[in-house]
């Protein structure tokens, strides 16, 4: 049973955009050590190879469990829906459908944007055309190899202030060349993230177990079945998987192994304590060893459990080797001889806890208190630099879109 069975229906629904969001923070940590390690241009090329290798894997994941596997524009822009490199609000993302052919989008509020733009015009352009050029199309190519994916206008913002923050066309034409995978999509599929089965949805659970009606404006994920949820989140914490397999990936053809296992585990260390930070807050949970070990079963990091076998003894966690050591996916990157990940994860939950860890490729894990609270990681303090650490989400309505 996946661990997300465990909550109810309405917690879920709080959980699964705030999943969405946390995936968007592995960049946000990724990228900064990249930046360090090879410089702003080179930074865009990992960026480019790690979104095209995982992005095409995952949405045909997600299509396919919720069951909206189609060809057409609609179906491009439910997947942005359930994508994290588009979480909802954070990367406000307003559809317009013209035909099945034919549509656009505009980013109300790009958070990524928000993000980039202190550090420079020569940054955003970075991301906004030589990054999102070819992801864009990448990500299309899961649901028509003719989409295109166009700007009609994108930063860096003139004026100033302008909003929308960007917009885009998507056609669909079959005169238009296909759109072909990058070689870091052919490696993300081999892997053992990208071929896992996940228990299918349940559709005699109350409420929508699908996804195959009229597009939303925003997704109501409360409207989902407990079923639905369970299954979206599992499916959320896998496209982060294949995201990190594909930014390590990247960063391998840049690196030798000492120094990409370097920047792995900054990126891990960094992106996984904000993570546990905002699993904590939402679901309210307690300032203690509970609290933390809650974090941890619920962490991206050791889940799903068909990726990551864990088992649970009352206030102790054992791992052994799974599909995720063969992949060499974040858990790899853990154990007796490190336990930084681990530790930005408990302090999260109140900076006086800390893991003790015994074995050898079994281990298990003790959640233990110090007397005097740590410092924050810098790992985790470059990663709360994004404005997703501390984004609040807001109660939106959920409108069909019909064609114009």
């Amino acid at each position: 049973m996946s661990r997300y069975a465990s909550l109810s229906r309405e917690q879920l629904a709080i959980v699964v955009p705030e999943l969405l969001l946390i995936g968007q923070l592995i960049d946000r940590s990724g990228m900064a050590w990249c930046i360090e390690a090879f410089g702003r241009e080179q930074m865009a090329q990992v960026a480019i190879e790690e979104w095209s290798g995982a992005s095409p894997v995952y949405t045909g994941r997600m299509q396919q469990a919720l069951g909206f596997e189609g060809d057409d524009v609609p179906t491009i822009f439910k997947g942005l829906q359930l994508d994290i490199g588009a979480p909802p609000q954070f990367m406000d993302i307003r559809f317009t459908v013209d035909d099945a052919q034919h549509g656009s989008f505009v980013l109300a509020h790009c958070g990524a944007l928000m993000d980039v733009e202190p550090m420079g015009e020569d940054y955003v352009r970075s991301m906004c055309h030589d990054i999102e050029d070819p992801t864009f199309d990448a990500t299309a190519v899961a649901t028509n190899p003719k989409a295109q994916v166009r700007p009609v206008h994108r930063p860096p913002r003139t004026p100033k202030e302008r909003t929308p923050h960007c917009e885009w066309t998507v056609s669909i034409d079959p005169q238009h060349p296909e759109v072909s995978a990058l070689p870091a999509y052919f490696e993300i599929a081999k892997t053992q993230a990208a071929g896992l089965a996940l228990k299918a949805i349940d559709p005699s659970d109350e409420g929508e177990s699908h996804y195959s009606g009229q597009l939303k404006s925003d997704l109501d994920f409360a409207a989902f079945s407990h079923a639905a949820l369970v299954r979206i989140a599992d499916e959320v914490c896998l496209q982060m998987h294949l995201l990190n397999l594909s930014f390590v990936l990247a960063v391998s053809q840049r690196a030798d192994v000492e120094h990409t296992r370097e920047i792995a585990l900054k990126q891990l260390t960094g992106w996984a304590g904000i993570a546990a930070e905002r699993i904590h807050r939402c679901l309210g949970l307690p300032a203690d060893a509970s609290g933390a070990l809650e974090v941890l079963r619920l962490h991206p990091i050791l889940n799903p459990q068909e990726y990551v076998e864990m088992v649970a003894y009352g206030s102790t966690f054992t791992l052994k080797p799974s599909l995720a050591h063969k992949d060499g996916a974040w858990i790899s990157l853990c154990g007796p001889d490190e336990t930084r990940p681990l530790q930005a994860i408990v302090r999260a939950v109140d900076p006086h806890l800390d893991v003790a860890i015994s074995g050898g490729e079994t281990w298990t894990l003790r959640v233990t208190r110090n007397e005097h609270p740590a410092k924050e990681a810098g790992e985790v303090a470059v990663t709360r630099f994004s404005t997703g650490s501390n984004f609040v989400f807001t109660d939106r309505e959920s409108l069909p879109i019909w064609p114009v």
